[in-house]
């Protein structure tokens, strides 16, 4: 009898932990994901540079969006377009990964300490970049993002500005096809209409 009350409990605390959560781009709900969205102007013209947040367990979107300012599930540029969820198993500094579990698990990390849960990685990248000042070049959303992967040991870390938007570009997913007309219909149309343009000056 006490044994399955042992299981039932087990079997309720797996169907209310983050990992029962799915991705929900309706609700803008992404779970354990980074995300990507394209930016006005700039994204017509280099579709591959986007504005990128990273996800709570709740799957609730956090981005870097101005001076001082880490917006919470309001994703600055719109929905999300792109994602990619990160595997818990790749992040070292996550107890309960095997890579966290094959390291002295009272290591601190280069951030000055253990992180006890995505979330609380999370929280303390953000309660640092409320200080930052917003540099479009050297400290912007990718540099959020990358802050808190690297708290979380994701691949070992290392993670900077440009590797982020190499990792989103070669391995991101589309949310939907209408995601994908959103993000390259206005480069499909901006460069043969400059090409044209161009060509009719020289």
């Amino acid at each position: 009898m006490e044994s399955k009350r042992d299981s039932d409990h087990h079997v309720m605390m797996e169907e209310s932990s983050p990992k029962s959560i799915q991705i929900d781009p309706k609700r803008a709900r992404f779970p354990y994901c980074i995300v990507w969205s394209p930016l006005p102007v700039i994204s017509w013209f280099i579709p591959f540079i986007g504005h990128v947040g990273i996800c709570r367990e709740d799957g609730v979107i956090l981005d870097f969006a101005g001076p001082n300012f880490v917006c919470v599930d309001n994703f600055t540029f719109g929905a999300a377009t792109r994602y990619l969820q990160i595997s818990k198993e790749k992040c070292s500094f996550l107890p309960g990964t095997s890579d966290f579990n094959n390291e002295d698990e009272n290591q601190d990390n280069e951030y000055g300490s253990d992180m006890l849960t995505w979330d609380e990685a999370l929280r303390k990248s953000t309660q640092e970049f409320q200080h930052h000042h917003y540099n479009i070049f050297t400290c912007n959303c990718h540099s959020f993002v990358a802050n808190n992967l690297n708290r979380l040991g994701f691949r070992s870390g290392g993670w900077n500005v440009v590797n982020l938007a190499i990792l989103f570009l070669l391995e991101g997913h589309w949310v939907n096809k209408a995601g994908i007309v959103r993000s390259i219909l206005p480069f499909a149309i901006v460069f043969p209409l400059g090409l044209i343009l161009g060509g009719s000056t020289s």
